[in-house]
């Protein structure tokens, strides 16, 4: 089988609470875990996109609608929708793991500093279609 899901690779969650939002995948398992033996990946993702900016907004108010909420989730691949984007991801690698989901404060830890690699990744102008709602 041809591995679809590799680190970076951009894809959309079709089923769930997280239902339409992009992820990135971070990690993939193929052949599964003893805990989950179904093949799937550790992804991190956007539950609330930022919103739409003018030129005409002040630096508070542009800072304000320029937040991201994201998500760190462990995904079926059978509820995943691959797509033709990647995202580079440096710094998630080393962010999010398998033991991230076993404490709760190591998860919060983990979902700041993505939040912080995103917004910068945003503020850049980088992968600008990442940041932006499905429209469906």
């Amino acid at each position: 089988m041809v591995k679809v899901y590799k680190p970076g690779k951009v894809a959309i969650v079709l089923q769930g609470r997280h239902a339409g939002k992009k992820v990135v995948v971070i990690k993939q398992l193929d052949e599964g875990t003893k805990e989950r033996a179904y093949p799937h990946a550790i992804v991190a993702g956007i539950e609330r996109y930022p919103r739409k900016v003018t030129k005409r907004m002040g630096q508070k108010k542009l800072a304000y609608r320029s937040k991201v909420k994201p998500f760190i989730k462990v995904v079926n691949y059978s509820h995943l929708f691959p797509t033709r984007y990647a995202l580079e991801l440096e710094g998630l690698k080393n962010s999010v793991s398998q033991d991230t989901f076993k404490e709760p404060s190591n998860r919060e830890d983990a979902k700041k500093t993505v939040k912080k690699l995103f917004e910068e990744r945003y503020t850049t102008g980088k992968n600008k279609w990442f940041f932006q709602p499905l429209r469906f």
